[in-house]
């Protein structure tokens, strides 16, 4: 699909691929829906590519609210359009909805993703909450007239903490990232004694925390393993293939394998899921009860 796409010339620019994208018609209800059936159905490539030509208005939109990252609009556009063809590979028709709503979400998040690997040397965030907090902050200090550059005061965070639903601390933290990298090795004050890597503080855990963090992960797992033995093979097969892998097979492909409805394989999936659950808090219950192994004796005490 990619040769579907137009590129935005360092020559041309973005006023040229506005103009070249514009020539795409738009496409009615039904005849994106046709174009859908015939691309999932029959893999027809000419059919995804009407798809995404018709949508790259949209990318194009959704692009330019992400101008403010200081990053080149051709490649926001770009990585915009990646996360299209993505929303256009899975969409699903017979689900009534209009594929533009599908690949908003799409859209966004290849875009985000593409900024925060980007925009700064540090890995900006990695949870939800500090994606949201990135892309949320400045739109919530300018609602605050809080725009001067530095920390923010303390009823300035609490104000961003509480309309952003997050903890103060990251509040504080997303702001100083913003700021722009600098070097620990840059001076803490004008006289150029001290440097900030000197004031670095190891706040990783320590060794006896990540044992215990890894013992409880191996109990979980364990646990699991075993859980899985209480269901029969079909069980198994669809419970593994919904909720143990990366990109689960869909209900439609399961009720195909073994030949029953997707409403019944909906419903093996939730039993099995159900039965695995109890399953793995009985294991958890029984490897909990079980005593701590015996600690080694003393040299001396072994030779007595």
């Amino acid at each position: 699909m990619a040769h579907a796409v137009p590129m935005i010339s360092s020559d041309g620019g973005l006023s040229r691929y506005l103009t070249e994208i514009r020539r795409f018609p738009m496409l009615e209800p039904q005849q994106e829906f046709m174009l859908a059936k015939r691309w999932r159905e029959h893999g027809d490539r000419g059919a995804a590519q009407e798809l995404v030509q018709s949508h790259l208005r949209l990318v194009a939109k959704i692009a330019m609210g992400y101008r403010g990252y200081g990053l080149p609009i051709g490649e926001v556009v770009s990585e915009g359009n990646v996360g299209l063809m993505q929303a256009v590979k899975r969409f699903e028709p017979d689900k009534g909805f209009r594929l533009a709503t599908y690949a908003i979400w799409w859209i966004r998040a290849s875009i985000q993703e593409y900024i925060l690997r980007s925009w700064s040397l540090v890995k900006m965030g990695t949870t939800a909450s500090q994606k949201k907090l990135f892309f949320n902050l400045r739109k919530a200090k300018s609602q605050i007239s809080a725009l001067d550059e530095g920390d923010l005061r303390p009823d300035q965070v609490a104000t961003i903490a509480t309309r952003l639903g997050v903890p103060e601390q990251d509040v504080i933290e997303m702001n100083r990232r913003l700021g722009g990298d600098s070097s620990l090795n840059s001076p803490m004050r004008e006289d150029g004694e001290g440097e900030w890597q000197d004031w670095l503080m190891d706040e990783s855990s320590s060794q006896e925390a990540v044992l215990a963090d890894q013992e409880e992960s191996s109990n979980r797992l364990n646990a699991l393993k075993g859980a899985l033995s209480v269901l029969n093979p079909r069980e198994r097969r669809i419970f593994e293939a919904r909720r143990l892998v990366d990109d689960p097979i869909t209900l439609e492909q399961l009720s195909e394998e073994f030949d029953i409805s997707r409403e019944r394989v909906r419903q093996i999936e939730v039993r099995a899921f159900e039965k695995v659950q109890a399953a793995v808090k009985s294991g958890l219950a029984r490897i909990e009860s079980l005593p701590p192994p015996p600690k080694a004796l003393p040299a001396a005490a072994q030779g007595a």
